[in-house]
């Protein structure tokens, strides 16, 4: 009799082998697709997958313009509605007057930023996205085990589990989580999940005209995001809360927190 497992079961188990040390990260197409097969082959097939990746993301803030086009791709991308605030990357701008006292706006998630403000000391712009993060607090706080951590690094949501009831959504230190409008479940960047595992990028790194956004995989030494890694002062947001964020920022101010 071939035993039957859950999406989440296998992911855990999954884990576990890979803890010890005989398999290496993973994939969500696969995970959606394969999960749920008793049969070794399919198990297999999704672990070859995962082997020798692991997603990282890294933002140059000295380069984005707040031009919002990452925040238009991915409302188009994972079909959000243009008309609602819900994001699952949106566009922060800082502004620091004479005094170092901090404003900071985000008009429709960075859509609809007027014209450069005057009388500041300075002022500039920091994309935020989920930080798929290693000891991600909605996964802990999930009661019936609809998010989870694939082996290439990225958190999901099984919209089939979710219940909406939005603990994740408040235990998300990064504000990244949202109930979606339609759906009525939790919602959040993947780092186009769908693409990355087809070998795309991520629909906003695609579209950014300046660079600033840069995604590849830190377990490939030719990667653009290793040399990156490698040459550049980085930092995340949010170190102290211990959650282990993989988004990386370049040259990051201090006063953003």
């Amino acid at each position: 009799m071939k035993l039957k497992f859950t999406r989440r079961e296998f992911v855990i188990s999954a884990a576990k082998v890979m803890a010890v040390g005989l398999l290496a990260p993973t994939g969500a197409l696969a995970v959606t697709k394969l999960a749920s097969a008793a049969d070794s082959s399919a198990q297999n097939s999704i672990l070859q997958q995962w082997a020798g990746k692991e997603w990282n993301f890294v933002v140059d803030t000295a380069k984005c313009i707040g031009c919002a086009s990452c925040v238009k791709a991915c409302k188009k991308e994972n079909n959000l509605p243009l008309d609602q605030e819900v994001y699952r990357t949106w566009v922060e701008r800082y502004l620091v007057d004479t005094n170092e006292e901090v404003r900071i706006d985000s008009p429709r998630g960075g859509l609809d930023f007027q014209q450069k403000v005057l009388q500041v000391n300075k002022q500039f712009f920091v994309p935020k996205l989920c930080n798929q993060c290693k000891h991600a607090p909605c996964i802990q706080v999930c009661p019936v085990g609809a998010t989870y951590r694939t082996g290439d690094g990225v958190v999901l949501v099984d919209r089939e589990r979710c219940v909406g009831c939005s603990y994740c959504i408040q235990a998300c230190p990064y504000s990244a989580r949202f109930l979606h409008p339609v759906l009525k479940v939790a919602d959040k960047c993947n780092w186009c999940y769908p693409r990355i595992s087809k070998g795309l990028l991520p629909a906003c790194v695609q579209v950014c005209p300046t660079g600033a956004r840069k995604f590849g995989n830190i377990k490939d030494p030719a990667s653009e995001i290793v040399a990156l890694k490698k040459k550049s002062r980085l930092r995340v947001v949010k170190q102290d809360m211990g959650t282990g964020p993989t988004v990386f920022y370049i040259d990051l101010d201090e006063v953003v927190k």
